[in-house]
């Protein structure tokens, strides 16, 4: 099959050729207005304005092509989370500028909002989708953020999975309600508010001991 594995496709890969990022572009754009069983290659290869032949040759079928297509998007709109800068300094200040950043890249991005929205809706047909997705998508950030409570033990996490989770998980939740589902009128509030609670409830128990 066209899936690769995460360690072959990572923030360490050589960038796409120009061609590649061509098609990727088309899929995008395909897949989105027509979803993903009615994309056909034809439909990618006509988008991105390229034989056929050459969308096989970078991309050994759809689901392969639907792949890179998550990983691209990872790496594009996540990877500045892992960034080096972003982690100097005390866990108080680097966890709120990456709580910061995550939200930014969660709230404002109306093509990432219609590409979740499209793995939601095909999750129960296509369901490797759905977990090519929390493959390269979630688990990342979970495990990324997992590791630095663990590194640092003056937070006194307890469970570091299950808090990262947590903090994702609202970030992500207040995203969808607040953008994807136009709830921001009927359920109004500032994302620092949400940063400030997960920050206090991320912070709590190094307080109490």
């Amino acid at each position: 099959m066209g899936r690769k594995s995460a360690s072959e496709i990572d923030e360490n890969q050589e960038p796409m050729s120009e061609k590649a990022e061509q098609i990727l572009k088309g899929a995008m754009q395909e897949f989105l207005a027509h979803g993903y069983a009615a994309t056909s290659m034809d439909r990618v290869a006509a988008a991105a304005g390229v034989s056929k032949a050459t969308v096989y040759s970078h991309f050994q079928d759809k689901e392969g092509l639907f792949t890179a297509l998550v990983a691209r998007m990872a790496q594009q709109k996540f990877s500045v989370i892992y960034a080096p800068t972003l982690l100097e300094g005390d866990p108080v200040t680097v966890l709120r500028r990456m709580a910061t950043v995550a939200m930014s890249r969660v709230c404002c991005d109306p093509e990432q909002h219609a590409f979740v929205r499209l793995v939601m809706g095909e999750a129960d047909r296509f369901p490797q989708l759905a977990q090519i997705f929390v493959q390269y998508v979630t688990k990342p950030g979970v495990d990324f953020l997992s590791h630095y409570f663990t590194d640092h033990p003056e937070l006194n996490i307890p469970d570091p999975e299950a808090t990262a989770r947590i903090v994702i998980g609202a970030i992500v939740h207040f995203a969808q309600v607040q953008e994807m589902l136009h709830g921001a009128e009927i359920m109004p509030m500032e994302s620092d508010r949400i940063i400030d609670a997960l920050m206090h409830l991320v912070m709590r128990e190094r307080v109490i001991s």
